[in-house]
């Protein structure tokens, strides 16, 4: 099936949900996680995905989101099980 390419969306589960081509960049939250910063700056140009990213750590850590884990990170690298190192 054909994605189609998103225009000007910054919400993460729109865009999976409507069958959107999504760069991923969920391998960023494992890196995010082992920082050990007080704060974090996302320092961008405009339009270069800040919002979405955003919107993606909204829906991977919002329990209210929960439920829809498996849909939403499925098929990207936060969603695949852990494969163990030889």
């Amino acid at each position: 099936m054909k994605k189609r390419i998103p225009s000007k969306s910054s919400n993460f589960a729109s865009l999976i949900e409507e069958n959107a081509f999504y760069v991923d960049k969920t391998e960023y939250i494992k890196v995010l996680e082992s920082i050990n910063d007080k704060y974090l700056f996302f320092l961008r140009p405009r339009r270069f995905g800040k919002s979405l990213f955003l919107s993606t750590l909204e829906h991977y850590y919002g329990i209210q989101h929960k439920d829809k884990f498996e849909s939403l990170f499925g098929e990207y690298f936060i969603g695949q099980p852990e494969i163990p190192h030889h």
